[in-house]
């Protein structure tokens, strides 16, 4: 009587877990390095949004951040990679956090996001920024510091 095995060897069984293994091995930090740079680019956009802000501002002479009279609303909204309270009072979700900009608003005005709350621990372990500068003559520079040199990205240096 001949009898049929039915399933796998154990051979068979470790390759497959070996081929698995390498495959996570190799995706899961290349996964981990397009969430860094997808939220890095993020953040500069979000903060970039502020720019016409700071702009219309001080084209109104409203150098006071604020929603009183005469002050200067950024209209920032929260962000959940982001880390800093509502400079004008706004109620933010928890979890989220705003841009921050330096006050009184001047010709040189600074854009200044801190990452925080859901980003990558690589980002909030090292005090990782992205930083807005406004020159004397209108011009927007965009800078980061603490954000790892590989996932620095070209639209900010």
């Amino acid at each position: 009587m001949m009898c049929l095995a039915k399933g796998f060897t154990l051979i068979e069984l470790m390759i497959v877990v070996a081929i698995v293994s390498f495959l996570a091995a190799v995706s899961i930090p290349l996964y981990q390095g397009f969430v860094i740079n997808t939220q890095v680019n993020r953040v500069i956009s979000e903060a970039a949004r502020l720019r016409t802000s700071v702009e219309n501002c001080l084209l109104e002479s409203r150098f006071v951040i604020g929603l009183a009279a005469g002050q200067c609303d950024p209209a920032a909204s929260g962000s959940n990679l982001l880390f800093g309270d509502s400079q004008v009072g706004a109620i933010l979700a928890p979890g989220t956090g705003v841009p921050q900009l330096a006050s009184p608003l001047t010709q040189t005005a600074t854009i200044t996001a801190s990452f925080g709350n859901n980003a990558t621990p690589t980002l909030i372990n090292s005090n990782a920024q992205v930083v807005w500068s406004r020159s004397e003559e209108g011009y927007w520079i965009c800078a980061t510091t603490g954000v790892p040199a590989n996932f620095v990205s070209r639209a900010c240096p």
